[in-house]
């Protein structure tokens, strides 16, 4: 019996997770702020199914990316369509595409250029959306790394204007004064880059040298040139990217040399112009957080076509915790080519954990149940009952112990769920029309007149 029991342990699936409902309380604190603001500046909320046709999800990651997706069983007899030679071949890309039509989604941007495809004729142009789901991607789990995560995205389709930009970097910097994490705001275009491997000489390997030194936080410029070289960039072209790559100095003062720098290359140069409208414009409305030009940043992703952002956190070590920036053709993927967007993603997982590490979360967060009646029988539940409805009607979380049990245990219950507040109503209390109330962290105890008792506690809020 006992080796049956250890067989039926159950366990999750790895890269997963359960949380907690204190976890669950941060987690909602998290997307319940992201999702303020957003809605502060006119984003509506979207939704997209968990599951996507493999057709929509196949071939718009990359060779990588396709690997990493979720692939789900037909339903029924998915065999039925695969021959006993083509199981024996064991091609596993090709059994796949005959046994398996769906696949969960690896991210909310191809799901997003879907719905605005299909609900092109119905969407309001410029459309600004958020989304806030799980994504899954079947990685190799390790720390800060899952299969199953949630994004926080949103996207402004359908105008090329820069004040999207502005706008998004608003969201970022009120989204980050709010949770009180110190950050960074930092900025490229991709313009720039394309210019920048223009004038080196290196046009055809612009992929090949942003990749490269998107790197530099995590191996250095050593690493980096050495990257450079192992991609085919000659020793000349390396050493012209130096100076551009070691660039200090005010944002004026960057964008003045860089501008120098990139004097014979037009789409350089419309990227310096970019970047100069979105930082003029920052300054005249004002930032919490510092935005800084930052030419080595340069986003993994290679559909950004214009202004590119990423955030860091100032006091605690950590890796990049929103990002995004503008991409020229999001729906061109599915036949419909020319609308332009502009988007940004919060990272929740790593925002959860600045927050913990910085211990940010506000103590209403993470409190639930505000007060607790004892259960001390029948006519002590009739008693208390219509002020257990009273309190909830007033907005305060109250619970009545469901079991006339031992008082130590109710009590325990309450300190295991930092229950600040308690409500005894015994005989004595009953005769009087009273409640005794203890406040739980200091020990003190009041009685009140049933009429004081919730008076008293909205005070305390």
């Amino acid at each position: 019996m006992k080796e049956i029991a250890m067989a039926n342990k159950p366990s999750i699936v790895k890269g997963t997770r359960d949380f907690s409902p204190a976890e669950m309380s941060k987690r909602n604190y998290i997307f319940n702020t992201i999702k303020e603001v957003y809605a502060l500046y006119g984003y509506q909320q979207i939704e997209t199914p968990s599951l996507e046709t493999l057709q929509t999800l196949m071939g718009k990651y990359g060779e990588e990316g396709d690997k990493l997706l979720f692939k789900v069983l037909n339903s029924g007899d998915f065999l039925n369509k695969v021959s006993d030679e083509e199981l024996q071949e064991r091609n596993v890309l090709k059994l796949a595409s005959k046994i398996c039509e769906k696949g969960l989604r690896y991210d909310l941007t191809v799901p997003f250029a879907r719905y605005v495809v299909m609900h092109h004729d119905e969407i309001q142009f410029p459309f600004k959306r958020y989304q806030i789901q799980p994504v899954w991607r079947a990685d190799r789990p390790q720390k800060g790394r899952y299969r199953e995560f949630y994004q926080c995205d949103a996207d402004v389709v359908g105008s090329d204007s820069l004040l999207n930009e502005v706008e998004l970097m608003q969201i970022v910097d009120e989204v980050f004064t709010r949770f009180g994490v110190r950050v960074l705001l930092k900025i490229n275009n991709r313009k720039i880059l394309t210019g920048i491997a223009e004038v080196i000489g290196a046009a055809d390997k612009i992929v090949d040298i942003t990749v490269a030194i998107d790197k530099l936080d995590k191996i250095g410029l050593e690493g980096v040139n050495q990257e450079l070289a192992n991609a085919g960039i000659d020793a000349d072209a390396i050493e012209k990217l130096q100076p551009i790559i070691s660039l200090q100095g005010t944002n004026e003062e960057k964008l003045k040399t860089i501008g120098e720098v990139l004097k014979d290359s037009e789409i350089g140069l419309k990227g310096v112009e970019e970047v100069s409208y979105i930082l003029k414009v920052l300054k005249s409305v004002g930032l919490h957080h510092e935005i800084e030009l930052d030419l080595t940043l340069a986003r993994g992703l290679n559909y950004y076509t214009g202004a590119i952002f990423e955030v860091k956190a100032l006091d605690v070590e950590i890796g990049s915790i929103t990002g995004g920036g503008r991409y020229d053709n999001l729906t061109g993927i599915f036949g419909k080519p020319g609308l332009s967007g502009v988007g940004i993603s919060f990272g929740a997982d790593r925002i959860y954990d600045v927050l913990h590490a910085l211990n940010l979360y506000p103590k209403e967060t993470i409190g639930g149940t505000q007060l607790l009646f004892i259960n001390f029988g029948d006519q002590e539940t009739a008693y208390c009952l219509p002020l257990v409805n009273e309190a909830r009607r007033q907005g305060v979380c109250t619970e009545l112990f469901p079991d006339a049990v031992k008082m130590k245990k109710q009590m325990s219950y309450a300190n295991a769920h930092e229950i600040p507040y308690v409500a005894l109503a015994g005989e004595n209390e009953m005769k009087e029309n009273k409640i005794t109330l203890k406040d739980m962290r200091s020990g003190e105890q009041k009685l009140l007149s049933k009429d004081d008792l919730i008076p008293f506690l909205l005070a305390q809020q």
